[in-house]
């Protein structure tokens, strides 16, 4: 997992805030994808598409966090 030393924690947490909640304005397009799965109707490219477009930082994060805890226990 060397690859997720790429990206700093800082970069991230930015990136995962700004597409987690964007649009601002509405109700966010990762809650909404995420209730589109979970009802069933997340069948259109586009939209699976963007949910994984604004999932991504947030997977990374977790990932992230996870493996330095995960080596800061074994060090």
């Amino acid at each position: 997992m060397k690859w997720l030393d790429n990206f700093s924690f800082p970069l991230l947490i930015i990136v995962s805030i700004f597409l987690g909640t964007a649009p601002m304005g509405a109700q966010p397009h990762l809650v909404e994808k995420i209730n589109m799965l979970m009802a069933g109707t997340l069948v259109r490219p586009l939209d699976i598409f963007d949910l994984l477009m604004h999932a991504t930082p947030i997977i990374l994060l977790a990932l992230k966090t996870f493996y330095y805890f995960k080596s800061k226990q074994t060090a």
